[in-house]
C-alpha cells in the first residue's frame, strides 16, 4: 500500500441509516412507542414494567414470551409460546394452525370488539381478520401471520395495521434473520409514509444501538432480574460486533432464566460469529433440548453446520424446520443448496423450485432467497449436465452467459433479457452416490487426509471465519493439484485446460484452485471479472467491504483498523502539507489526539472548506517490472451524517485498463518465475529456492491487489502460494496468525517485498517430504465433477486416526 490521492466525497454523503440489523431493535422499539397508544400492545416494554411492578389482579408475572395468551388477563393479549408439534408424529405439522383454529378465533373476536390491537379500524369485518393475524403472532405462527395480512394486502394495499402487523412478524421470526430484519424495516418504513401523524414511532433515536443500550442498562439498574432486558442488551453489544461482551449479557441471562430458549439460541449464534464450532454447537443443543422444535434454532444450526461443511447434519435441521414450518424459505433455499452442494441434483431442484414459486404478492418485498434461488438452479442443472464431462474439457466462464455471470456476481434480480435456459435434468445423468472413505484405494485414502491437513494450515484464526472441513478438503486437494501442475510445467510438459493442450499460463495455475472452490460451495459465484461482458467491466466491477458502519463495526478487519488510520493520517499531512504549509503544525496537532477513524472526519472539515460529507483516500501499487510506475491499489471512503454515523470503507474497482496493467505485471513476474523454476528443476540451491519463494509471493501480492474473481479470491490465492511452494521444494508449517488476513496483509503492505518478508515470517518454510512425491494425480484422481463432489462428501474422521506423514 503506497500513499495514493486524497478527494472529498461529495454528494448527500453515503451513511443515511444504519446497517438493516438495527431495523430489529427499532422494530422493538417501534412496538414499545406503540404500547403508550396501544396499551395492549404486550411487547418488551409492557414485559419489562410487568418483571418490574410483578403481579396485578390475579394474573401470573410471565418470566419471558413463552407465556399463552390468557383472555382473563387484561395487562395482554400478545404473548409468545412455542408450537408443541411432535415431529416424529407426523410428516407435517401444518395441523398445529388447525388444532388452535376456534381458540384463535375466540380470541380474534374478543381483541377485535375491543379494538386492541394497533391501528384498527372502523370497519368490523376488516377489524376481525386483522385480529386473527394478530392473535397468530402471539401464538407463534409467523408465517401464517404473515400470509394472512398479506391477502389482506393484495385487497388493500395501503391497510396500516396489515403493514404495521407484518412488520411486527417479521421481526419475531428471527433476530439474526438478515432477511427478516430488512422485510421488518422495509414495513413499518411504509408505516412512516401512511402515518405521518405517529413520528414518534420511528425517531432516529429508536434505530441506535447505542441508544437502546443504554435504556435496558437502566431498565437493568432498575430492577437485575429481567432476563429480557439482558437478552436485547447482549443483541445490542452483538450487532455492533462486539461479540464478546454480547456472549457476556447472554450468559447473564441465563443465569437469571435457566430454560430461555432465545438466550442459548443468541448464545449459539455469538459463538458462531466468532468461529467457534464446538461452543456454537453446545448452546444451539441446549436451546433444542429445551423445546426440539424451536425453528429458528433448527434455522441457525442448520446453515451454521452447511457452513462448517457438515452438509449430511445441516440437512436433517432444514428438514426439521420445513416440517414445522413448510412455507419457511429460508430452511427451504438451503435445502435444496445442501442436496445440490451433494450432488443430489432432482432432490435440488425440487426444493429449490418449491422456494421460486413463492411469489411475493403485491407490496411485499422479495426474500434475499427468491432472489437467488434462478440462479442457483441455472447453475445446478448447468453442473449436472456436466458431472461426468472430463473437467479439462469445458469452462464455466466461457460457457455461462455473460449477463448471467454479471446479474448472479452482483446479487441482482433475475431480469436478464432474451435469457435461454439451461436445459432441465436428463434422466440418463444420475445422482452422485455416497462414497465409503474405505472405499478408495490406500494412496488416494492418503491423498485425502493430507489434503485435509493442507486445508486446515489456511484457516483465519479471526472471528467471522468459521472452519470449514468441505473448504479445507476441497483447496487441500487445489494444493496438491497446484504443485503437480507446477512441477510438470517446469519439466516442459504441457498441460490440458478448457479443451486445449498447452503449457500451463499463470490464469490455470489459479482456475485449479478455482475449480475446488466453486464446486466446494455452489452457492457463491466464483467467477473471472474479467469474463465479464465488456459493458460491465467498462462501468467497473467493485469489491466493497465495509468496515465501519453507524456503530457496527466489521470485526474481521479490526487487526487493520489502526493501520489504515496511521495511512491516512500520513495522507492528510501530505495533502495539507502540498497545499496549506502554513497550517500543518495545527494540523499535525489536530491529529495526534486522533485515535480512532471515526474521529478523522471533522479534523478534515474543520481544515479543508471541500470537505462536505466525506472524504476518500486512494492507495498505489509499484510495479516490480517497471521501476517508478504505480497502479491503483483500493480506495479508503470515509463519510458521515448529519448525526454523527460514519461509514468507513474500503473497495477495489476492477476496470478493463487496471485489469490489463496488472495481467502485464502478473505474465512478467510468471514467466521468470517459470525460467527460474526449470533451472530450479536441475540445481536446488539454497539462492534459487529463495528467489522461486520470492517470485510466488510477489506474483500472488499483485493477484490480491487486483481481486480479479468475484468471490474467493483470498483462499485461492493462498492455495496457489502453498502448491507452488510445495513444487519449489518447500513446505508451509507455520499457521496464519491470529487476526491477520492474507489479502490484506498484500493490500496493506507497502510493495511486494514487504509483503514476501511478512508472509515468510509465519509460514515458517521447510523442506518438503518425499512422501509427496509418491501420492497420486489429483487430476487423475477426480477428472469430473461426480468425482470431486463424491471426495468433498466421504466422511474426514478416518483420516484422524491415521498418521499423516508429513515431515
Amino acid at each position: 500500500m503506497r500513499p495514493g490521492k486524497m478527494a472529498p466525497a461529495g454528494g448527500s454523503g453515503a451513511v443515511r441509516g444504519l446497517w438493516v440489523p438495527l431495523a430489529v431493535l427499532a422494530l422493538t422499539r417501534a412496538a414499545l412507542a406503540l404500547t403508550e397508544q396501544y396499551p395492549a400492545l404486550s411487547l418488551l416494554k409492557q414485559e419489562l414494567h410487568r418483571q418490574r411492578q410483578g403481579p396485578a389482579g390475579g394474573c401470573a408475572s410471565a418470566g419471558g414470551w413463552a407465556e399463552q395468551y390468557s383472555a382473563e388477563c387484561d395487562s395482554s393479549f400478545l404473548h409468545f409460546h412455542e408450537s408443541d408439534c411432535d415431529i416424529g408424529g407426523s410428516s407435517s405439522c401444518e395441523p398445529v394452525l388447525s388444532l388452535h383454529t376456534e381458540k384463535i378465533l375466540n380470541q380474534a373476536k374478543l381483541l377485535a370488539e375491543q379494538k386492541r390491537f394497533p391501528f384498527a379500524t372502523d370497519n368490523d369485518n376488516t377489524n376481525e381478520e386483522l385480529a386473527i393475524a394478530y392473535v397468530l403472532i402471539g401464538n407463534g405462527l409467523y408465517d401464517e401471520a404473515i400470509r394472512h395480512f398479506s391477502t389482506m394486502l393484495q385487497e388493500e394495499p395501503e391497510l396500516v395495521s396489515a403493514i404495521y402487523g407484518r412488520g411486527i412478524a417479521y421481526g419475531k421470526k428471527g433476530l439474526h434473520d438478515m432477511k427478516n430484519a430488512e422485510l421488518a424495516l422495509f414495513e413499518l418504513s411504509r408505516v412512516i409514509s401512511l402515518e405521518p401523524d405517529h413520528p414518534e414511532v420511528f425517531e432516529q433515536r429508536a434505530e441506535d444501538y447505542a441508544t437502546a443500550h443504554e435504556d435496558f442498562q437502566h431498565s437493568l439498574e432498575l430492577n437485575k432480574n429481567q432476563p429480557i432486558a439482558m437478552l436485547y442488551k447482549g443483541l445490542t453489544f452483538f450487532h455492533r460486533g462486539l461479540l464478546k461482551e454480547a456472549i457476556e449479557s447472554f450468559k447473564e441471562a441465563l443465569k437469571q432464566k435457566a430454560d430461555f430458549i432465545d438466550a442459548y439460541k443468541s448464545l449459539g449464534q455469538a459463538y458462531r460469529e466468532l468461529g467457534n464450532f464446538d461452543a456454537a454447537t453446545e448452546n444451539f443443543q441446549k436451546a433444542l433440548l429445551l423445546n426440539q422444535n424451536h425453528v429458528q434454532t433448527l434455522q441457525l444450526k442448520g446453515m451454521m453446520l452447511y457452513h462448517h461443511g457438515s452438509l449430511d447434519e445441516a440437512l436433517k435441521n432444514f428438514k426439521r424446520c420445513l416440517q414445522l414450518e413448510p412455507y419457511n424459505e429460508v430452511c427451504q433455499y438451503m435445502k435444496g443448496l445442501s442436496h445440490v452442494a451433494m450432488g443430489q441434483f432432482y432432490e435440488g431442484i425440487k426444493a429449490q423450485t418449491k422456494v421460486m414459486l413463492n411469489d411475493p404478492l403485491p407490496g411485499q418485498k422479495a426474500s434475499p432467497e427468491y432472489l437467488k434461488v434462478k440462479y442457483l438452479r441455472e447453475y445446478s442443472r448447468y453442473l449436472h449436465a456436466h458431472l461426468d464431462t472430463p473437467l479439462t474439457e469445458y469452462n464455466i466462464d466461457v460457457d455461462l452467459p455473460g449477463n448471467f455471470k454479471d446479474h448472479w456476481a452482483k446479487n441482482l434480480p433475475f431480469l436478464i433479457e432474451n435469457y435461454e435456459e439451461q436445459p432441465g435434468l436428463q434422466p440418463h445423468i444420475k445422482d452422485v452416490l455416497f462414497q465409503n472413505f474405505e472405499s478408495y484405494k490406500p494412496d488416494v485414502q492418503e491423498l485425502i487426509c493430507v489434503a485435509d491437513h493442507l486445508g486446515s494450515m489456511m484457516q483465519y484464526e479471526t472471528p467471522g471465519f468459521l472452519p470449514n472441513r468441505r473448504i479445507h478438503r476441497a483447496m487441500g486437494l487445489a494444493t496438491l493439484e497446484v504443485m503437480q501442475a507446477v512441477q510438470r510445467t517446469w519439466a516442459n510438459s504441457k498441460v490440458r485446460m478448457n479443451g486445449k493442450t498447452r503449457l500451463m499460463q499463470w490464469r490455470d495455475m489459479f482456475d485449479i484452485a478455482v475449480k475446488w472452490r466453486r464446486i466446494a460451495d455452489p452457492d457463491q459465484p466464483v467467477l473471472w471479472l474479467d469474463q465479464m461482458p465488456a459493458r460491465s467491466l467498462s462501468r467497473g466491477f467493485n469489491n466493497h467491504i465495509n468496515l465501519i458502519r453507524g456503530q457496527v463495526i466489521n470485526m474481521r478487519y479490526l487487526e487493520y483498523f489502526e493501520k489504515i488510520l496511521q495511512f491516512i493520517k500520513d495522507r492528510i499531512l501530505v495533502y495539507h502539507g502540498a497545499n496549506n504549509p502554513k497550517g500543518l503544525l495545527e494540523v499535525r496537532e489536530a491529529l495526534e489526539k486522533v485515535h480512532k477513524v471515526e474521529d478523522l472526519l471533522p479534523i478534515m472539515k474543520q481544515f479543508n472548506s471541500k470537505t462536505r460529507d466525506g472524504f476518500t483516500v486512494n492507495t498505489k501499487v509499484p510495479s516490480l517490472k517497471d521501476q517508478g510506475k504505480e497502479y491503483d491499489g483500493f480506495t479508503i471512503t470515509i463519510t458521515g451524517d448529519k448525526v454523527g454515523n460514519v461509514l468507513f470503507s474500503v473497495e477495489t474497482q476492477t476496470t478493463e485498463e487496471r485489469t490489463q496493467l496488472y495481467h502485464a505485471e502478473i505474465d512478467a513476474l510468471y514467466k521468470d518465475l517459470t525460467a527460474k523454476g526449470k533451472v530450479l528443476i536441475l540445481s536446488a540451491e539454497l539462492g534459487e529456492v529463495d528467489a522461486v519463494c520470492n517470485l510466488i509471493l510477489s506474483l500472488v501480492y499483485y493477484f490480491y491487489n487486483l481481486m480479479p474473481l468475484s468471490r474467493g479470491s483470498s483462499v485461492i490465492a493462498y492455495s496457489v502460494i502453498m502448491g507452488a511452494l510445495m513444487a519449489s521444494g518447500k513446505e508451509v508449517s507455520g499457521k496464519i496468525p491470529k487476526g491477520k488476513l492474507v489479502d490484506f496483509e498484500a493490500m496493506t503492505a507497502p510493495g511486494s517485498e514487504a509483503f514476501s518478508k511478512i508472509a515468510r515470517s509465519w509460514m515458517n518454510l521447510k523442506s518438503i517430504s518425499p512422501s509427496y512425491k509418491s501420492l497420486p494425480s489429483v487430476s487423475e484422481t477426480f477428472p469430473t465433477l461426480r468425482t470431486m463432489i463424491e471426495v468433498l462428501n466421504t466422511e474426514s474422521s478416518h483420516c484422524l486416526k491415521k498418521t499423516i506423514v508429513v515431515v
